[in-house]
């Protein structure tokens, strides 16, 4: 009976009824003078509270995904054992059927998750993709994190067979998951519907979550002597995609998204590691990652905690250090958020040859909704920015075009932007 599951929800529900009935059933006992009927009175309301708010519990940690597994709701984080294993495709009438991923970085995972999820492709993934559960496994961090991977239908073409993609991975907030992002950011179903109506070029997306030693905040930091989330980000990740998916090799193929702190980290990997992703989009995200209740001590102590903290503040290293090549797009809502202000100070600190540009609507909260209506804008213009991977074989295969649509950047008027290229 796992943690997320409904059946879990019905158990918790049906044992708290049972205790509220009995403390009913047993209340007149209990009201007698004593030591013994007192302590047994506070006990019954006791239990009773306890169910209740298990139950309750039970039932938002299924609609939110905070924790996938029992295991992870005690701190217990999985491990594997490491192996990198080439996987191909067969074909199976005109489709490819996707990876084998069996004993390699990324492993099959159970589905639980992803058959809650609504609007998802079925039938043919020739024609509608597909999206894949799987866990990902870091060969340098030993980190294993379950992840959403939607192919695009291109994918499973025999046209396409030798043809590599770009890659948009996903990241959720914290506490998060990857139900999140499929279920409420719909970041797939989004994707999709983009893709077969030509705004977008076709691109495998990864969901992931960067809470990797839940239930503590890591951000995307590498806290000292403890989780490595900035490795298994920038390192981990796309090495074990570019070893089970046809995933172009390029830094100009890579981008990365999320929303809240999934922005923040979004931002952080860009400027941090351009040389692993050129291109970013971050829903209301933060310039600077702190140290608070959640994450405990991100940056160890003695002379490098300064140094660490700096290099995880976006406006000191925009005003200290050299500016990557990078493009980047920030969105926060002028009325209901909190970070506007400070949205507006990092787009003007960013100078040649970085680029950002922006979604500032006017009304807007730091949840779903708005997210959500900010995230065809924001896939279209990430993709844009995105190269078609050229390392094909045969290199006569034919290469689509990618799409040209912009968003509006802060005081100026959507215009073409062209397809970055090597």
């Amino acid at each position: 009976m796992g943690l997320t599951s409904e059946t879990t929800v019905y158990v918790m529900a049906a044992v708290a009824a049972i205790c509220v009935a009995l403390l009913v059933w047993l209340w007149p006992r209990l009201a007698k003078q004593g030591v013994w009927q007192v302590l047994g009175r506070l006990a019954a309301v006791g239990v009773a509270q306890v169910t209740i708010i298990a139950a309750f519990a039970c039932w938002l940690n299924s609609s939110y995904q905070f924790f996938g597994s029992w295991g992870e709701l005690f701190g217990n984080v999985d491990t594997a054992p490491v192996g990198v294993t080439q996987a191909g495709g067969n074909n199976d009438g005109g489709a490819i059927t996707g990876v084998s991923v069996k004993g390699a970085l990324i492993q099959p995972n159970g589905n639980e998750q992803l058959n809650r999820v609504s609007g998802l492709p079925t039938g043919n993934p020739a024609v509608n993709g597909r999206v894949e559960s799987v866990k990902v496994i870091g060969r340098r961090t030993g980190v294993v994190d379950p992840a959403f991977v939607y192919l695009p239908p291109q994918y499973f073409q025999k046209a396409y067979h030798r043809q590599r993609f770009p890659v948009i991975v996903a990241l959720s907030g914290y506490p998060g998951s990857i139900f999140n992002l499929a279920q409420y950011l719909r970041v797939s179903q989004t994707a999709g519907e983009l893709q077969k109506s030509g705004q977008m070029q076709p691109t495998i997306m990864v969901m992931i979550r960067p809470t990797i030693a839940p239930p503590r905040d890591t951000e995307c930091v590498n806290v000292p002597g403890g989780p490595q989330t900035e490795t298994f980000l920038a390192k981990d990740l796309p090495d074990a995609l570019k070893a089970n998916y046809r995933v172009g090799h390029d830094a100009t193929a890579w981008g990365v998204m999320g929303y809240s702190s999934g922005g923040t980290c979004a931002l952080q990997l860009t400027m941090r590691n351009p040389h692993v992703y050129t291109t970013a989009g971050a829903l209301s995200p933060d310039y600077k990652i702190k140290d608070d209740a959640t994450t405990g001590n991100l940056f160890g102590s003695g002379l490098g905690r300064v140094n660490r903290i700096n290099g995880h503040d976006l406006m000191w290293r925009l005003k200290h250090l050299p500016v990557p090549q990078v493009s980047v797009l920030v969105a926060d809502s002028k009325h209901g958020e909190k970070g506007y202000p400070q949205t507006l100070a990092f787009i003007k600190a960013v100078k040649a040859p970085m680029r950002v540009v922006s979604i500032l609507p006017d009304n807007g909260s730091h949840n779903f909704p708005t997210w959500v209506r900010e995230m065809p804008a924001t896939l279209k213009w990430m993709n844009q920015q995105l190269t078609f991977p050229q390392d094909v074989v045969p290199r006569h295969l034919p290469k689509p075009k990618p799409g040209h649509t912009t968003v509006r950047a802060s005081g100026q008027e959507p215009s073409e932007a062209p397809t970055r290229r090597r």
